[in-house]
């Protein structure tokens, strides 16, 4: 079986190109409708063809945000700080010098946001032109880039990312790229990408794909008849709902307009009576928002009658939205309080903290997905810029940042804690737990062995901090001449002299 789905896709770049092409295009629209929810540009919904048509360009969608706020809450939780090799004690100073090079303390932003949005990103690593002991790695957006797994190892077999440029009539196909295991070819397009045309190829025999996905919440496999899908976007479970959010806050605005504003009748009177000062007929629109109506006819004489309606109340609105918010937080894991949802009651501090730890725990799961593509990725790192993967970094492990959100006072004492009870936990690690990076850590260290010295040397002030430097002794000014007190006060060979600065007076004779 091997075998012969080994022989199977043993395809030629070109074959490879239209086979990945077609498996992308198939997926993109799903992909761009993920996409439209993300950025809050999404079509309304549950709303009749018949009243969109009557209200035209007087209703305007009343977009609540919910998907960006579910994908946005769980991103500022995913924070890389390093990536330790197997058997150190401490992060990898060389990798960390690499993850900062090419920006990706922003970009990884990027890549964690796409792949919660859309269900996956990818990483692509390729050789530097300008330094070759800095590889470049750069997140791509699944909109442009697709692979094919092998079936076996999971392992990416082949990549494309198709590139657009404007034509004046949108945007087509220009430019492509095949990422094989052992080579890199580029293509340009004249058609859209009717026709592929090689530019360039690169040999580089690594043996690997250069292309690593991250996925979210990846799946074995989906059932027969369901197109394959790579990761699963946290969106899926609340479009509907969000849907419906947005259906029910238009709908409240419209009610709005037209019934929470009292409603006024008049009877007995046609539209010749509604006019101005000047004369000039008003616009039900006008008569209807005029503020004071005043006419000459009288109920008795002519029999007409005005009066209002009473106004809408738009409870019913707010508690469908309440109602909508619970069950998004019951499916995406946030806090009730993330949605606007309040209760009469305002939970404590230790309730809150309760009501988080579902969405802590969700963050955690993230770091331990996107964790492993990000350490395969610093492995690629390695091949590029050295040709092989050194055994210790096949058991790399990535560190990030607490999930949680403990005052730094509670993080604080359970170190201390902890590290007082007969060393439970060691010194690094307790500092590493109150967000010091690696870097400050060993500043740490470097003045707690500069105090230890001092004080085997027998200064005991060195417990208090580092000794400090004095400061260099000024030299004390001269004291400045004065003429002999026997000689005239301001007269010296001639010469005319400033009265001394400071009168000296002799002490007088003991008796």
């Amino acid at each position: 079986m091997v075998a012969l789905i080994s022989t199977k896709f043993e395809l030629s770049p070109e074959q490879w190109v239209t086979h990945l092409a077609r498996l992308h295009n198939r997926q993109l629209p799903e992909l761009e409708l993920l996409d439209a929810y993300y950025e809050g540009e999404q079509p309304l919904s549950y709303m009749h063809p018949e009243l969109l048509r009557r209200l035209d360009s007087r209703l305007r969608s009343v977009v609540i945000s919910w998907p960006q706020l579910i994908v946005d809450s769980l991103d500022e939780r995913l924070d890389v700080t390093g990536f330790r090799l197997g058997g150190e004690a401490a992060a990898d100073r060389e990798l960390w010098h690499i993850w900062q090079a090419n920006r990706l303390d922003l970009h990884s932003e990027q890549a964690h946001v796409d792949a919660l949005a859309l269900g996956r990103s990818y990483a692509i690593v390729g050789s530097n032109e300008k330094d070759r002991s800095t590889p470049l790695v750069t997140v791509e957006s699944p909109l442009e880039v697709h692979v094919d797994l092998d079936p076996r190892t999971r392992e990416v077999r082949a990549a494309l990312k198709r590139q657009y440029e404007e034509d004046g009539d949108g945007y087509t196909e220009a430019y492509a790229t095949l990422y094989l295991p052992n080579e890199t070819v580029w293509y340009s397009s004249d058609n859209g990408g009717g026709t592929w045309s090689e530019i360039n190829r690169d040999e580089h025999g690594m043996g690997t794909v250069p292309v690593v996905p991250i996925i979210n919440r990846p799946r074995i496999r989906r059932r027969r008849t369901a197109p394959p899908r790579l990761g699963r976007s946290e969106l899926i479970s609340v479009l509907p709902l969000s849907d419906a959010a947005c259906k029910i806050a238009t709908d409240m605005m419209i009610s709005a307009e037209y019934h929470a504003m009292p409603r006024r009748y008049a009877l007995g009177f046609d539209k010749d009576d509604f006019v101005d000062a000047q004369g000039r007929q008003l616009t039900p629109w006008e008569s209807v928002a005029g503020v004071l109506w005043a006419s000459p006819k009288s109920p008795k004489e002519d029999g007409v009658s005005v009066g209002q309606f009473p106004e809408a109340n738009l409870s019913n609105f707010h508690d469908t939205l309440n109602t909508l918010a619970r069950v998004v937080s019951g499916l995406s894991g946030l806090p009730p309080h993330y949605l606007g949802y309040a209760t009469e009651n305002p939970a404590s501090a230790d309730g809150i903290r309760s009501s988080e730890s579902r969405h802590i725990k969700r963050a955690e799961r993230r770091q331990r997905t996107f964790g492993d593509s990000w350490e395969q990725i610093m492995r690629i790192v390695l091949m590029v810029r050295d040709g092989r993967v050194p055994a210790e970094a096949l058991r790399m492990e990535s560190q990030w940042a607490d999930a949680a959100t403990p005052t730094f006072a509670a993080q604080a004492d359970a170190a201390v804690k902890l590290y007082s009870a007969d060393r439970l936990l060691p010194r690094r690690f307790a500092r590493r737990s109150l967000g010091y990076s690696d870097t400050d850590i060993r500043d740490m260290e470097a003045e707690d062995a500069e105090a230890y010295s001092r004080v085997a040397g027998g200064d005991q002030a060195a417990e208090f901090g580092p000794k400090p430097i004095p400061e260099p002794r000024q030299p004390e000014p001269a004291a400045p001449s004065l003429p002999s007190p026997r000689r005239p006060v301001g007269q010296l060979g001639g010469q005319v002299l400033p009265p001394p600065a400071v009168q000296f007076i002799e002490p007088p004779p003991a008796r």
